[in-house]
């Protein structure tokens, strides 16, 4: 182990921060789990194929373009914003089905 390694280590089991997951409960001993608001969330947008956000987030940079060359500046901008959400939402998405919630 490297001595940043070593360090970091040693201040995870200072502070309890090495402690095993509990796996029934999937979160570390003394963590809170997620609410059951959050768990249907995810169990419905995760039916969703991450090819959804990236097309969604594409087809707001195109219709961001199109009110922009038909002079709408403020429509345009609007919708263009639109995209780092859907894929930031992409990602979480994919964060979700990959390591549960």
């Amino acid at each position: 182990m490297s001595q940043g390694s070593q360090s970091l280590h040693g201040y995870t089991q200072q502070r309890g921060l090495g402690a095993d997951r509990n796996p029934q409960q999937g979160v570390m001993a003394g963590e809170v789990g997620e609410g059951p608001l959050t768990r249907a969330i995810e169990s419905q947008t995760s039916r969703l194929p991450s090819d959804f956000w990236l097309m969604a987030a594409g087809g707001s940079i195109a219709a961001s373009l199109a009110y922009k060359m038909s002079g709408d500046d403020h429509k345009a901008l609007f919708i263009g914003q639109w995209a780092p959400t859907f894929l930031i939402l992409g990602l979480y998405n994919k964060m979700v089905k990959q390591h549960g919630s």
